[in-house]
């Protein structure tokens, strides 16, 4: 009887630790699976959160408005106000120029369209607003009819008014910026002089040479001669003009181109005293 005892005894005292063992393994294991679970969505997390920081893309934009006013910069105008690039013009101020081309500047904001001239025997550039041509007075070359207008004025008898030379001398300025060719033919013949004939003064050989070189200009680019050409032709038309000495000017009394008296302050020797 004792034994029988002992036995279920020892069954109920080996079943309690095993029951424990079997309980300690699951509660174990769901911890380090739900840990594990949470580690893994955490990282990709990271990686989201950092890609925003590449995008310094906002500079991009930027280069396309400094891009847009180069294109307008780059317009090329051919012709304005009837005058075209590469054309010879008359400006008044100073004689026969080449348009080398219209260009567009900005001044204070405004933009403007200028001619761009140049003076080859001056070595001289000017720009000329094309809104402002008129008003400077610039003009095309002549028509070959008014050149050889210009030549038979150079072949009549000079008429210079017997009055103070400075006052004449402003007339003959005149002429000479006005850019009439036929105003400036007057001016050469009315200054020429002859061999036989007294030397001019300085100021006289100054009109004289400022209105020859003004004539001849535009003569060699209308009849396409050269220069020296051009003062050849000046000079033969001037030797055909009828020369009077001083001898007989002072006793007949200068006319003016109108046919009219000329006003007097004295008499030749006061008048040659101013011209000198």
């Amino acid at each position: 009887m004792p034994n029988k005892t002992a036995k279920p005894a020892a069954k109920a005292t080996a079943a309690k630790p095993a029951a424990k063992s079997v309980t300690a393994k699951p509660v174990t294991a769901k911890p380090a699976a739900v840990k594990a679970s949470a580690a893994k969505p955490a990282a990709p997390k990271a990686h989201v959160a950092a890609a925003p920081a590449k995008a310094p893309v906002a500079a991009k934009p930027a280069a396309k408005p400094v891009a847009a006013p180069k294109v307008e910069e780059k317009k090329v105008v051919t012709q304005r106000q009837g005058f075209k690039a590469n054309e010879f013009v008359v400006y008044p101020a100073h004689g026969v120029g080449q348009i080398l081309a219209i260009e567009e500047q900005e001044i204070a904001g405004a933009k403007l369209e200028l001619f761009v001239i140049n003076f080859i025997k001056d070595k001289m550039t000017l720009r000329v607003p094309t809104a402002k041509v008129a008003n400077v007075g610039m003009r095309k070359l002549s028509e070959p009819t008014l050149v050889k207008k210009a030549l038979e004025t150079l072949k009549g008898r000079a008429r210079v008014k017997r009055t103070m030379w400075s006052r004449r001398a402003q007339e003959y300025e005149a002429k000479i910026n006005s850019g009439d060719i036929v105003a400036i033919a007057e001016v050469v013949r009315d200054l020429y002089r002859s061999e036989s004939q007294p030397e001019q003064s300085y100021s006289e050989r100054q009109l004289y040479e400022a209105a020859l070189d003004r004539l001849s200009r535009e003569i060699a680019v209308v009849q396409h001669s050269t220069e020296t050409e051009a003062v050849k032709e000046i000079e033969a038309q001037l030797a055909k003009s009828p020369r009077r000495n001083a001898k007989a000017e002072a006793a007949e009394g200068e006319t003016d181109a109108e046919g009219e008296t000329d006003d007097t302050d004295g008499d030749d020797t006061t008048v040659a005293d101013e011209a000198a």
